[in-house]
């Protein structure tokens, strides 16, 4: 009851306060902005955040020192509020995150066009929202703080409630991220709920490519927060930010499992389950892979289309994978419909290299996924599995990371056939291969 207090005070923008320059950032929140200068700020336009990300560090620090001529030319700091002139690059974070919840606040003015960036993707949507500033036909109409630039129609896109306040008042944000998965809340009205923010430089050339070695490219693992603003005066203040850790992002992506869905795993023992059952053990409510063990042990029910929630922890170097649509015989790769593989992220430092298709997330052998989005080892991580007709797709910690059809995979890796790749049913399992790999709260839930 105490939390849900606080965050009703935080939705409302009564907990944290910058005065005359003396920011009080709310419990367990650290501030962005001190109230008095740009300290932890650079300048960063509408650019794909992975293309400076991946600069050496030097002249990443020169792009950094060059731009905050510009900063200064256009924003300033007034009485503990944070002022851009319309023009210029966006105030960016010099720090990085992942996962978060951030508060702000913004006062905005007739004709402006602003949004907040979140790990440097556009954007939360700032309207002005009157008739008078033109926009309509582009959405303003339905008010601020949707995804607006992710595709028309997608979820999050719009706004749910218009909850803008007039020009002259402060509006209130609360903006929760997990992976890409987004909640934004303005002025105490959720007006984005549980919504994937889309790649917005991934667009022009689509997520897909027809190189099954490239994976899709989402949102970044990591990313900065940035302002953007143009076409007028725009103030800020009250720029709080919370990094939430491993356990809490799983429990919000999770949720309650909505109706549908249902334990395939009773969290004590095998009842429901076949196969190698001896090359595994339950450990503290978890499926574990015995070690120097690793048979394939599957589901005695059958399923064709459905969405599979779970979660894994990886020791350095782990390696496993779910069996998809096993036919109970033969390798789940091959004769299943695939094999998602389960694998330590930094599996090449610990083992040595890997095809990108055995990446973890991969539909194995077949179509690579991104990488990138595992919590460290040690760290539980929540994935879900949606397989329906021949496409598979994987979301790993809120970020979706493989989306495929398999039967329009052409090029294997080594060239091997995958004559189980178009099979419509099967068994759910996971298939070992000699290390500690874990699993729990394992549900599922048959699609049409």
């Amino acid at each position: 009851m105490k939390r849900w207090i606080a965050l009703a005070l935080l939705s409302l923008g009564l907990a944290g306060r910058t005065v005359a320059g003396n920011v009080v950032p709310p419990s367990g929140f650290t501030a962005l902005f001190n109230g008095r200068d740009l300290e932890g700020w650079w300048g960063c336009g509408t650019e794909d955040p992975r293309s400076w990300m991946s600069l050496p560090p030097d002249q990443l620090r020169r792009k950094q020192e060059q731009s905050l001529e510009d900063l200064r030319t256009h924003w300033r700091v007034e009485n503990g509020e944070l002022v851009n002139d319309g023009k210029g690059l966006y105030a960016t974070t010099l720090r990085n995150f992942r996962d978060f919840e951030l508060l702000l606040e913004y006062k905005t003015v007739p004709k402006a066009d602003s949004g907040v960036y979140l790990k440097g993707i556009p954007q939360v949507q700032i309207w002005d929202t009157t008739a008078e500033g033109g926009k309509w036909n582009l959405g303003a109409d339905k008010g601020s703080g949707g995804l607006w630039n992710n595709p028309p129609g997608s979820p999050g896109r719009d706004p749910l409630v218009r909850a803008d306040r007039p020009f002259g008042e402060w509006n209130h944000l609360r903006i929760l991220q997990c992976g890409a998965r987004t909640w934004v809340w303005l002025n105490g009205q959720l007006v984005v709920s549980n919504a994937t923010l889309e790649n917005y430089f991934a667009r022009s050339t689509g997520y897909e490519s027809p190189d099954p070695t490239v994976p899709r490219q989402p949102v970044p693992p990591e990313g900065p927060i940035q302002l953007q603003t143009h076409g007028g005066e725009i103030r800020w203040r009250n720029i709080f930010i919370r990094e939430i850790p491993g356990d809490e992002a799983n429990s919000i992506l999770r949720g309650q499992d909505p109706e549908g869905f249902r334990p395939i795993f009773n969290g004590r023992d095998f009842t429901g389950w076949t196969g190698a059952t001896g090359d595994y053990e339950v450990v503290d409510g978890a499926i574990v892979c015995r070690p120097g063990r690793g048979g394939t042990i599957w589901t005695t029910e059958f399923f064709t289309n459905f969405v599979v929630r779970l979660e894994f922890k990886l020791p350095p170097g782990g390696n496993n994978g779910l069996a998809i649509r096993y036919p109970g015989h033969g390798a789940p790769h091959l004769d299943g419909m695939c094999e998602v593989q389960v694998l330590d992220d930094q599996y090449e430092k610990v083992r040595g290299p890997i095809d990108p298709r055995q990446a973890h997330g991969s539909a194995y052998g077949m179509v690579a996924a991104a990488r990138g989005y595992q919590r460290p080892n040690g760290e539980w991580n929540y994935q879900e599995v949606t397989v329906s007709g021949t496409t598979v797709r994987v979301e790993l910690n809120g970020t979706v990371i493989l989306n495929a059809d398999l039967s329009k995979v052409t090029q294997t890796m080594h060239n091997t056939p995958h004559p189980g790749a178009t099979r419509l049913f099967g068994h759910f399992g996971f298939c070992g291969h000699n290390d500690p790999v874990a699993f729990r709260n394992i549900s599922i839930a048959p699609l049409p």
